[in-house]
């Protein structure tokens, strides 16, 4: 490695890291990628520099670079996704003190402040009107129900619903696993509903394609694994906005609103937090807690069903021999 008093240079040190990540820290390919694009970007703003030189002033000028960056389309980064970038510099900082290479503390880079998300779910109703689109005669129909039926039993991300094979999923138990982020593996269960799509799905399909979403048109060669016929992310998208307009469905509907209808349904039905941290395959309960405040007015009627002024506290009488 290239070095200037003992300090490796920025590019050389990018690449040892996402090794680090990729073999000793078993990340996906995905967020080697995201990592690369992030840090890569300090070395378009600052250059290959040896990173004993990063300080605190440099960092400052590269936020605000950032603030001012415009993408491709015109418009500015978000805030999330400048503090992403910011993220990603504090791990390879990180990094550095693990592996006892001098460079600024981690501690050092501050993130900005965020708003957060509104979460947007389907209520009951709609639920129902978007699951009534797809015309079930048609094999890609019945593909298109289970690829709903399935986001919302089971509050699948839409990366982890892509990357399902036929053999993955056990219609017989109607559960399986799933290896999500950070290639943590996670239980998932599917309703009687969904169950009873997939197996019509299957059944009326006739090809070997090991992918249990597929592409049902298109002239591409399928190669021997079948990937070329298999639904991409943003193909999956295309589908659910499409059944969204169909259905009148005013707000923005992504795979993600299913995922979010999928929590916010638990949680009003009773269910606790942990619980549907483990079935969202969250690592921390403070990404679940961004469903607390969609329960909220819930909460409310149940304390004004259970706890209002007019229920007295009924004591038992006094038992003058205790």
């Amino acid at each position: 490695m290239s070095q200037n008093n003992d300090s490796p240079y920025l590019s050389e040190l990018i690449v040892d890291f996402l090794e680090y990540l990729e073999i000793e820290q078993n990340r996906s390919q995905h967020t080697i990628r995201n990592y690369h694009l992030y840090l890569n970007r300090l070395v378009e703003f600052w250059g290959d520099e040896p990173i004993n030189k990063l300080t605190a002033d440099i960092i400052r000028k590269y936020r605000l670079w950032l603030n001012r960056l415009e993408t491709q389309d015109g418009t500015t980064l978000s805030v999330a996704t400048r503090n992403y970038h910011l993220i990603a510099l504090r791990h390879l900082l990180k990094y550095c003190a693990k592996v006892d290479i001098d460079a600024i503390a981690p501690a050092k880079i501050e993130l900005a402040s965020a708003t957060r998300k509104e979460v947007t779910f389907l209520n009951q109703d709609e639920l129902k009107r978007l699951f009534e689109q797809p015309d079930l005669n048609e094999l890609g129909g019945l593909r298109d129900l289970a690829i709903l039926e399935l986001l919302y039993s089971t509050g699948l991300r839409v990366s982890e619903l892509t990357k399902l094979n036929k053999d993955h999923v056990n219609l017989e138990l109607g559960e399986f696993t799933v290896r999500g982020k950070r290639q943590k593996d996670r239980p998932v269960f599917i309703t009687d509903e969904a169950k009873k799509t997939l197996e019509a799905y299957l059944e009326k399909r006739t090809d070997n394609s090991p992918p249990l979403f597929i592409r049902l048109g298109g002239t591409k060669k399928v190669d021997t694994s079948g990937d070329l016929m298999r639904l991409t992310p943003r193909s999956i998208q295309l589908i659910i906005q499409k059944y969204a307009v169909s259905a009148g469905i005013t707000k923005h509907v992504s795979p993600h609103t299913l995922r979010h209808s999928f929590a916010t349904n638990l949680l009003m039905n009773g269910a606790d937090l942990r619980s549907v941290q483990s079935l969202l395959g969250h690592s921390n309960i403070a990404t679940t807690q961004v469903y607390t405040h969609i329960t909220d007015p819930h909460l409310k009627s149940v304390h004004k069903k259970f706890h209002s002024d007019n229920q007295k506290i009924k004591l038992e009488p006094d038992n003058p021999e205790s």
